[in-house]
């Protein structure tokens, strides 16, 4: 197989393992607020989105060590171990004690790190400059399919019922949990690709030299000065300009995940307005953020079909897309639906509450995540190269830190209050992501030049 086939091979793969096993975790934090709603048992007292919020800030700050642990025992096993604990806090729901739930959510914070910046590490070294918006796309089309996959389950499983017994639950989970090791086991088949060969002056990195001239970690030195060396670089990125501004559409990815993946859900679940079926409209909500989660990847993505204006014309229509469905959620969905409890809201929507329109929105948020998401993963890849499983840690450090904290807030703030929040936040992301996207044309206008 050609060294290009075989890094493709590596990125399909890679996009299946976590498709298959974020079919069984993406699942369970869309469901288990309702669930936890629903438990029969009185010496359980935990809150899905307290678990979410400290799954999160854990996460945030165990991306500051997960470089050193992939430069250690390297991406692959990295994914592998990573995984077996979102297979163990899947795993909790079969039958849930509050001390498991909580010690498990730690430990999946930790885990997190490890498995985001290993995905981002593989999905660079499997790409060149010129394949990693394509090889962004495939992966984040692949993955989303799991958002599908898991919420047709949930759907069917679900289908005409108001209230989750033990049983439903016990079902759904052994079976979201076996999934998810099935997931595990397939990042072994993921390949060594062939080195490159040394490039030359014009296809450098667009970096200043202090940061590109940094070369991988030599092989002989200890695992403790690799991971010193993975650390202190991880720092040092972090305070770059670039870096520093791309910050902001970070912060708003790790908003709108909390939403889309887990208030939304618990949203639609409350409105007493949608009949007995709310519950169920849970699974086919999941469902259709998925279909928009594919769509853009694949449009954007695997496509490419935006390459010659820059990725600032995908971010903007991402914007857009976003602001269109807060606006139809604002009038379509009761304030208090975040927050209700399992016998549904006691407010009224500003219009009469409408399951298509929310079905709609399901899949403007999906779309309006992908945009977001396939260009920042494409733009980090891109800029950071060189030094790919520090910038990656980076990313997730600031998207999981706003997300444990949306998770917090979802308690207590009215909907309204948290689309306003994502609004500006999604605002002031797009304006910086618009200003590192310049710069990066910019400096390849330059390098253009100076190559002739």
């Amino acid at each position: 197989m050609s060294p290009e086939g075989k890094t493709l091979l590596n990125i399909i793969i890679l996009g299946l393992g976590f498709m298959v096993m974020f079919t069984a975790f993406g699942t369970c934090g869309n469901i288990e607020q309702t669930v936890i709603k629903s438990f029969n048992s009185t010496e359980f007292h935990g809150s899905g989105y307290t678990s979410m919020a400290i799954i999160y800030a854990v996460f945030s700050a165990s991306n500051l060590i997960a470089p050193s642990v992939i430069a250690v025992i390297g991406p692959q096993l990295s994914l592998f171990f990573s995984g077996l604990v979102y297979s163990g806090y899947i795993a909790v729901f079969i039958h849930p004690y509050t001390a498991s739930f909580y010690t498990l959510s730690v430990l999946l914070g930790i885990a997190a790190a490890v498995l985001w910046t290993a995905q981002g590490n593989l999905l660079t070294i499997n790409s060149k400059d010129s394949t990693i918006g394509r090889n962004s796309g495939i992966f984040w089309a692949l993955m989303q399919f799991s958002l599908f996959f898991g919420n047709l389950y949930i759907f069917v499983a679900w289908h005409g019922k108001s209230h989750i017994t033990d049983k439903d639950r016990q079902t759904v989970f052994i079976t979201l949990t076996v999934i998810s090791l099935v997931g595990n086991f397939l990042f072994f088949l993921i390949q060594r690709p062939d080195p490159e060969p040394a490039p030359t002056d014009a296809s450098e990195s667009l970096l200043p030299a202090d940061l590109s001239d940094s070369s991988s970690v030599v092989p002989s030195q200890s695992l403790s000065t690799q991971a010193l060396e993975a650390f202190k670089k991880s720092i040092q990125l972090a305070m770059t300009k670039e870096m520093l501004l791309l910050s902001l559409p970070f912060a708003y990815s790790g908003l709108e995940l909390t939403f889309y993946s887990g208030v939304y859900g618990t949203c639609l679940g409350a409105m007493t307005q949608f009949g007995d079926d709310a519950k169920g409209l849970i699974g086919l909500s999941g469902i259709l953020i998925g279909v928009g989660e594919i769509l853009g990847g694949g449009v954007f993505g695997i496509l490419d079909k935006c390459n010659r204006f820059g990725r600032n014309p995908v971010v903007f229509f991402g914007l857009l897309i976003h602001i269109v469905a807060f606006y139809l959620i604002f009038l379509n969905i009761a304030s208090d639906a975040p927050v209700a409890p399992e016998e549904g809201t006691k407010m009224q929507a500003f219009i009469q509450p409408s399951v298509t329109v929310a079905l709609i929105c399901s899949f403007l948020l999906g779309l309006g995540d992908s945009c977001f998401n396939t260009q920042l993963i494409s733009i980090v890849g891109f800029l950071f190269r060189e030094d790919s499983a520090p910038a990656f840690a980076v990313f997730k450090f600031v998207q999981s830190i706003t997300a444990a904290v949306a998770f917090f807030y979802s308690n207590y703030l009215l909907l309204h209050w948290q689309l306003l929040i994502m609004v500006l936040a999604g605002f002031l992301g797009t304006i910086t992501f618009f200003m590192v996207e310049w710069g990066v044309i910019s400096r390849r206008r330059d390098s253009d030049y100076d190559s002739i």
